[in-house]
């Protein structure tokens, strides 16, 4: 019973180091941005544009005096924008009356661009207005003062564990080579991890023998060519009779420094070169998370 809990303890915490290694999200500060609106006055925020699954947006919103906040198509606000003699309406969604101080938040439908808007809900007094008209003329008007609004955008970005290992394909080898009736031997592959990606490409003017063995097996078949054939048993990693051919296999860490070995499948050997090519997936950045994840 004491050794049923101890594993499961174990396991437990190899669960916690795991889960602890994935990555976390969240909203994330992006910007500030400060408003000024008139009694009565609209302003537009920042236009969203949500992709095939939608979006969410999540914006600390902060007025001087009482807003009303509310998403609006894009288009029909541009729209009602550029032609304001034409009165034309804007659907309103997600809106909050009265904000003084909240975390705004709406759903966003997908592939709609959408614009966030304030509105200040001060009133226009007609009395004042019309008096001072009569004084100063029509376009005269009064100094109300603004009304400051400080809006702080977020964007939905990793929290933490945000780091991870970065691969990219690194050539190991490139080369015109020769041909001779001794195999040809290149040790350039020590493994850093399981499963790592390996690409072969070779061309020849006859059929050749192409494998990735463990360095140890492929200096006994420089030493005896006639052992080939029981060295490529220990390798999925071969291709035989082949003249032009790219293929991929990989290799883990328990295989140890490997070497690419390339050999005529024909007695005869003509005076010509055969192209071979060995390339990796290895680490590029981050390298020292490899084992932790």
């Amino acid at each position: 019973m004491k050794t049923a809990c101890a594993v499961g303890l174990i396991l437990l915490a190899l669960s916690g180091v795991t889960l602890a290694q994935q990555k976390e999200f969240g909203w994330v500060r992006a910007n500030n941005q400060v408003t000024q609106l008139d009694p009565a006055d609209f302003r537009a925020g920042r236009v969203y544009h949500p992709g095939e699954n939608g979006g969410n947006i999540h914006v600390d919103v902060q007025a001087r005096l009482p807003v009303t906040i509310a998403m609006a198509p894009a288009a029909e606000w541009h729209t009602q924008q550029e032609h304001p003699e034409s009165q034309i309406g804007f659907e309103l969604t997600c809106v909050r009356e009265h904000v003084a101080k909240m975390t705004y938040e709406c759903p966003l439908q997908p592939n709609r661009p959408m614009v966030l808007l304030f509105r200040d809900e001060r009133k226009t007094n007609h009395v004042l207005l019309t008096g001072i008209a009569t004084v100063l003329g029509p376009n005269a008007r009064p100094f109300l003062s603004p009304n400051d609004v400080m809006v702080t955008y977020y964007s939905w970005d990793c929290v933490r564990n945000c780091l991870e290992a970065e691969f990219r394909w690194f050539s190991l080898l490139n080369e015109k080579y020769r041909l001779t009736s001794v195999p040809k031997i290149y040790s350039l592959l020590t493994p850093e991890r399981d499963d790592q990606r390996v690409n072969i490409r070779i061309k020849a003017p006859i059929p050749m023998t192409v494998a990735l063995l463990p360095s140890a097996l492929a200096d006994r078949v420089y030493d005896d060519p006639a052992s080939l054939t029981s060295a490529l048993a220990s390798t999925s990693c071969k291709q035989r009779g082949v003249q032009s051919l790219n293929f991929d296999c990989t290799v883990n860490l328990a295989d140890g420094r490997q070497s690419l070995v390339v050999m005529p499948d024909l007695a005869k050997v003509p005076n010509k070169k055969a192209e071979i090519q060995l390339q990796t997936v290895q680490c590029s950045a981050n390298c020292q998370l490899m084992n932790q994840q």
